[in-house]
C-alpha cells in the first residue's frame, strides 16, 4: 500500500530503520523533553508557555469529557491525550521544509506501519478497558441483542482499528504525495497553498482519530 519505505539500516539485524522511524524517534524525544520541562517548571503563577500547555490540556479534557463524561474522561485522559499529541505532532512534522523529499526524514503517519501500530494499540486498550469493566458484560455485548449477531459484532471489533489506521494513513500519505508532485511541477506557489490547507487537515486528522477512539471507549465501557 503506497510506496515501500526505504530501509536505511537495521538494528541488531531485526529492526529495519526507515525515515519515518528516525523522525518518530526524534519527535518522541522532543515530546518527552517538553513534558519534563513543563513538569519541572510548574508554577502557581504560570508563564506564557505553561499557560499555553494548560489551555491545550483544558480544551482536550473538555473535548473528551463531552464524549465520555467527566469521570471516564479523567480515567482515560492520559491515553487519549498521548494519542492526540503524538498524531498531531507526527502530522505537522510533514510540513517541515524538505520533509518527504529525502528518505531520511518523513512524516511517521505517512507510513502504514505506524498507523496500523496506532490502530493495534487502540484496539488492545479498548479490549482491556472493556474487560476491566466486567468480563461477563464484555462478552455479553457480542451476543446482544441476538446471539446470531456474534460473528458480525466480532468482525466489527477488528474493523474499527483497521478503519482508524487506513483513514489516518490515507490522508497523510495522500497529502504528502500531492505536495511532492506539486513541488516537482511548480516549486513556488502551489506547495505553499497546500501547506496552508495542511495546517487545518493535520489537526483535523488527530481530532478525528482521538474522537473515534473516545466513542469506541464509551461503547465498551458503558453501563448496562
Amino acid at each position: 500500500m503506497g510506496e515501500k519505505s526505504e530501509v536505511l539500516f537495521s538494528l541488531f539485524g531485526v529492526l529495519d530503520v526507515t525515515g519515518e522511524v528516525i523522525t518518530m524517534w526524534i519527535l518522541l524525544a522532543l515530546i518527552t523533553v517538553v513534558c519534563l520541562i513543563v513538569r519541572k517548571n510548574l508554577s502557581e503563577r504560570p508563564g506564557k508557555f505553561q499557560n499555553m500547555v494548560e489551555t491545550g490540556v483544558e480544551y482536550l479534557d473538555k473535548f473528551t469529557s463531552d464524549i465520555l463524561g467527566k469521570e471516564k474522561s479523567r480515567k482515560y485522559f492520559c491515553f487519549l491525550a498521548s494519542l492526540f499529541v503524538f498524531i498531531i505532532t507526527a502530522n505537522y512534522s510533514g510540513l517541515i521544509p524538505g520533509m518527504g523529499l529525502t528518505p531520511y526524514a518523513k512524516a511517521p503517519t505517512s507510513s502504514f506501519s505506524v498507523t496500523i501500530a496506532l490502530g493495534i494499540i487502540a484496539f488492545v486498550f479498548l479490549q482491556a478497558a472493556g474487560l476491566r469493566c466486567g468480563v461477563k458484560r464484555y462478552f455479553k455485548r457480542f451476543v446482544s441483542p441476538m446471539f446470531f449477531m456474534l460473528p458480525l459484532l466480532v468482525l466489527d471489533e477488528f474493523v474499527k482499528p483497521a478503519s482508524l489506521s487506513l483513514r489516518l494513513f490515507g490522508n497523510v500519505f495522500g497529502e504528502e504525495t500531492v505536495m511532492e508532485k506539486l513541488y516537482e511541477i511548480l516549486p513556488i506557489g502551489a506547495p505553499i497553498l497546500m501547506m496552508v490547507l495542511s495546517i487545518l487537515f493535520c489537526a483535523l486528522q488527530a481530532v478525528v482519530f482521538t474522537m473515534l477512539v473516545s466513542i469506541y471507549l464509551e461503547e465498551v465501557t458503558e453501563e448496562e
